[in-house]
């Protein structure tokens, strides 16, 4: 008899397959279900030939939980909170409830998601944290930081061409732009880097906000009739930000001193592939990472490209399929998939909360809404003055009215 935890995926679009191609690489979890409108044979199929699972699909979310023993929500951002209700619902025997990043649309949604999750180990999955290179790095520098003080500026970006799907690219089903689908990666990842070694993610407090967005690339008029035809969104009538830069100040509340935490996330980005770019800068010492610099590549000549159907294939948002190309060695547990899963699994089956909880997606969500309010305002927001207003706030973008704060 196995002793693996049962996993059943709810969702079986990219983000599941991503996740199904790290947990070959996790101990102690097998998938036994997926439920999801479309893609799940082709998941279940994806596991199987993998080794991780035989799965069933399911028919229902009621027939997935009595199947299973903790559930992975990846289904798209607008269905999120349904499907919560309905694990709450029919999940009574469930060791823990996993949901991809981010945890909701705004923070009526996000605190929704955490009432619902509240007779369960959760794990809030955001990957960057759990990337090797920064969850070593941090440990690395450990001994300096006890001498020298902790980091006074970090600055974290991801960058790449644009999603996957048409309902990531529309603002009023996804929740927003690049920065609702990336900027919780970034603000999330560069909060942490910053915090000083052995206090808790949110020992830090938002002080001040600044933020510009734009709707650069994508509302060009080529790329915006590209994007009508290829993903059926128009972005003349519901623009989304594809470029934002969102500065955070946060206050050490033991000794008053100020960080700078500065997020940058683009869907304009024209490179080989994804870029994950993290900066760390303390007194004395410095941390840098940076996915696309890689001891390896590939070079794929023009008469050779035609035969290359998908070059995601070999890496994630590929923007080329042709010419010197990044080789990434494991791109999941690179990116912090392995680790993120590793660390809910033995969470799970301890009968604890991840590292990351629905609590702190719920201090990100917060920090994304921050970003988007800042913007609107056109001004420097002082943290502690808004924390009512962002409780019932919904940004404009997210409303489908982005012409009123992009044009």
């Amino acid at each position: 008899m196995s002793n693996k935890l049962r996993l059943g995926f709810v969702g079986a679009g990219f983000n599941a397959g991503f996740q199904a191609r790290a947990l070959r690489f996790v101990r102690g979890v097998e998938v036994a279900a997926i439920f999801a409108p479309e893609g799940a044979p082709q998941l279940a199929e994806q596991c199987r030939a993998s080794g991780i699972g035989e799965p069933k699909v399911c028919a229902t979310m009621k027939e997935l939980c009595g199947a299973v023993d903790m559930v992975g929500i990846s289904a798209p951002n607008f269905a999120r909170l349904d499907l919560m209700r309905e694990i709450n619902q029919h999940g009574a025997n469930l060791a823990g409830v996993m949901c991809e990043k981010p945890l909701a649309r705004n923070m009526v949604e996000a605190r929704e998601m955490v009432k619902l999750a509240s007779p369960f180990k959760t794990a809030y999955l955001e990957n960057q944290i759990h990337m090797p290179l920064v969850r070593n790095g941090k440990a690395q520098l450990a001994s300096l930081e006890a001498a020298m003080g902790a980091p006074y500026i970090v600055r974290s970006a991801e960058e790449h061409g644009g999603p996957h799907s048409g309902w990531f690219w529309d603002p009023r089903q996804q929740g927003g732009g690049v920065f609702c689908d990336m900027g919780c990666h970034s603000a999330a990842v560069g909060w942490y880097l910053a915090t000083p070694r052995g206090k808790p993610l949110n020992f830090l407090v938002p002080h001040k906000v600044q933020a510009s967005m734009a709707l650069a690339k994508w509302g060009r008029p080529f790329w915006k009739a590209k994007l009508l035809a290829d993903r059926g969104v128009n972005y003349d009538e519901a623009p989304a930000e594809d470029y934002a830069v969102v500065n955070y100040t946060f206050r050490n509340p033991e000794t008053g001193e100020l960080v700078q935490v500065q997020a940058t996330d683009s869907w304009c980005y024209s490179a080989p592939g994804l870029k994950l770019e993290m900066e760390c800068m303390s007194p004395g010492f410095s941390l840098n990472i940076n996915t696309l610099t890689s001891p390896g590549s590939l070079f794929i000549a023009d008469y050779a490209a035609v035969a290359v159907g998908d070059m995601e294939s070999a890496l994630e948002k590929s923007e080329a399929g042709r010419g010197k190309l990044v080789l990434m060695e494991n791109e999941p547990d690179t990116y912090g998939y392995v680790s993120e899963l590793q660390d809910a699994v033995d969470a799970f089956a301890a009968g604890r909360d991840a590292m990351l909880n629905f609590g702190y997606g719920l201090d990100v969500a917060r920090l994304v809404m921050m970003g988007y309010m800042a913007h609107e305002e056109g001004r420097t927001l002082l943290c502690d003055e808004i924390q009512d207003e962002l409780e019932t706030y919904v940004p404009l973008i997210q409303q489908g009215r982005g012409k009123e704060v992009l044009y």
